[in-house]
């Protein structure tokens, strides 16, 4: 199959500009594309180079920064048809802060390379705005978090992040270690654990080696508020 009857069909559905662009652009941009696979636990993006603009076919990927005492925290994550402009540098300059990103799932993705999309920007104003708008975006859950990191109790910090979970999986069990659940609130598992031990005490969870089990989402409902 050429890039283009790979590529184009989907390019068309997603970007708004793409019927503006000269055909020697729109193959440029398509010749320039990859279709990658990435298994869970794949480090995608470390933040030092302009791995390019990722579209997420299948999966899941987890966008994060990185403290320097290796303290993780998780920014957002980015389901089937998302796009991330963040691990574009070369795309968006004025953006100075390093993101890292991973595979939290068997993802499939559509990867167009930095360097052609800036490039193609250059010549349509329509692009930078698209990768403006969409990296902008992104920054109500970038704050979001910093809102839940600076502002709010650890109780209901977990309380949010339980109920988003079983939110997005639809089950009563979250399928997480302490460990993995600290990384990803950006805490230490010492007070995750506690405070897990905490809501079991109360009868809101059960946890066990499979997990955390929600025995009462009515009350923790009510600790997110």
């Amino acid at each position: 199959m050429r890039d283009n009857e790979m590529f184009e069909p989907v390019y068309r559905d997603i970007f708004p500009f793409w019927k503006e662009l000269s055909e020697s652009d729109k193959n440029f941009i398509c010749q320039n594309s990859l279709a990658l696979t990435y298994p869970k636990g794949t480090h995608i993006h470390d933040g030092n180079e302009c791995s390019g603009v990722i579209f997420v076919r299948s999966g899941c990927l987890r966008v994060y920064i990185l403290s320097d005492s290796g303290k993780e925290v998780t920014l957002y994550r980015l389901y089937p048809g998302e796009m991330c402009m963040l691990s574009a540098s070369c795309v968006l300059q004025t953006v100075t802060f390093d993101v890292l990103v991973d595979a939290e799932e068997n993802s499939e993705c559509y990867v167009i390379a930095g360097k052609a999309f800036s490039d193609v920007s250059e010549r349509n104003k329509d692009i930078k705005i698209f990768a403006l708008e969409t990296a902008v975006g992104r920054f109500s859950d970038v704050m979001w978090v910093m809102q839940q990191i600076l502002f709010m109790s650890m109780d209901k910090r977990l309380a949010v992040f339980l109920s988003d979970e079983l939110s997005r999986t639809g089950g009563d069990t979250v399928a997480l270690t302490h460990e993995q659940i600290a990384k990803y609130m950006g805490s230490a598992r010492e007070v995750v654990s506690r405070t897990l031990k905490y809501f079991a005490g109360e009868g809101i969870v059960e946890v066990s080696r499979k997990g955390i089990k929600v025995c009462n989402k009515k009350r923790l409902r009510e600790l997110t508020v």
